[in-house]
């Protein structure tokens, strides 16, 4: 087990900072890509900037996202920094739920490459 944090969407990232920074930090924050409660929500690309500013501050963090995403959104969150993904409804949904997960898992990789 390791000890992390969810935030929703409207909660600032600023908010995490102290958890990270203490004596016994999380190791791992999920920004919320919808608001929490059912599948198949929009994803909200303007969560981005907060995988971003916790990328830019905190380079070895686990950053995971959730919500709506799937093979048109992964890229963003990818690049944006996310290293960890969380996908229902566009793997459970997909004919080849396995085609999904291989495209995701590829993004993630070939982006942490640049970093």
């Amino acid at each position: 087990m390791r000890p992390g944090v969810a935030l929703k969407p409207g909660t600032p990232i600023e908010e995490v900072y102290p958890l990270i920074n203490s004596e016994n930090p999380v190791e791992m924050v999920l920004v919320m890509t919808v608001e929490p409660g059912f599948g198949g929500q929009k994803f909200m690309p303007e969560m981005m900037e907060k995988v971003r500013m916790l990328r830019n501050k905190y380079p070895s963090l686990d950053i995971e996202v959730d919500g709506g995403l799937g093979p048109s959104t992964i890229d963003v969150a990818a690049s944006a920094g996310a290293n960890c993904i969380v996908a229902g409804s566009s793997v459970f949904g997909a004919p080849e739920p396995a085609a999904v997960i291989s495209l995701m898992r590829k993004s993630v990789l070939e982006n942490q490459e640049k970093c």
